[in-house]
């Protein structure tokens, strides 16, 4: 944007343009809106699955899956329309929170579905209560979203100033970021050692029907979601 005009480059930021060669976007790139479109269908779809699964079971708590799903398909609706409009920081600031936030839902459910497998596998299966992992680790993420939204807010009132700062909000909200993968890193390693007992004491051994698979989906969630931290962690403290 540094080639531009001040004033249009507020311009640019309260309305839709196409990609101007030569002028950056608040992404550092053009999103891409084939990836905008295949993400909010596949939300979609896992939310009216989930929406409809937890209310045919009248298991409430799973309403978090859904939520997610929804704050996902936001943030991925938001990029799609900077996919057309690259430099508008209303699409820019909202796929931003909403994509920060989504993955919080989903690690709530996952802390519940992990006290359930406790409680029905036995509390030989973890070295701590079930009922600790939601309070404990709903708790930091809780933190780690309010640090986040405090430098978003930051962040985004930098943008709406000439010549504003944006990076000490960015350095608040990657603060957060690295509270959040430091406690998901330990649910991960308290998550292995659930899954090592479980093993070696062969606890799914008289477990019928979808336990095993729920389990094995459970694991592979709370994988891509560390993932996912990492990614998210380095993105943000370059800036």
């Amino acid at each position: 944007m540094s080639k531009v005009t001040p004033e249009l480059r507020e311009q640019l930021k309260n309305s839709c343009h196409p990609l101007i060669d030569g002028v950056g976007t608040a992404y550092g790139y053009q999103p891409s809106m084939a990836a905008g479109i295949v993400f909010c269908v596949l939300f979609g779809l896992s939310m009216i699955v989930h929406t409809v699964q937890f209310a045919w079971k009248r298991t409430w708590w799973c309403c978090v899956f859904s939520i997610g799903c929804l704050t996902e398909v936001i943030g991925w609706a938001a990029r799609t329309w900077s996919a057309e409009c690259p430099y508008n920081m209303t699409a820019f600031l909202m796929q931003i929170s909403t994509l920060i936030i989504a993955p919080t839902f989903f690690t709530a459910g996952i802390y519940v579905l992990l006290g359930r497998f406790i409680t029905l596998l036995g509390r030989e299966s973890s070295c701590i209560g079930p009922n600790l992992y939601l309070w404990i680790f709903v708790t930091c993420d809780i933190v780690s979203l309010v640090v986040q939204a405090i430098g978003g807010g930051m962040a985004s009132a930098a943008t709406d100033k000439v010549n504003g700062d944006t990076a000490p909000g960015t350095h608040v909200m990657v603060a957060g970021i690295v509270f959040q993968m430091a406690s998901i890193t330990i649910f991960v390693v308290l998550a292995a050692d659930f899954v090592r007992r479980t093993l070696r004491r062969r606890l799914l051994q008289s477990m019928t029907g979808s336990i095993v698979p729920l389990l094995a989906a459970m694991v592979f969630s709370v994988v891509c979601i560390y993932i996912r931290s990492i990614y998210r962690t380095i993105e943000l403290s370059e800036g």
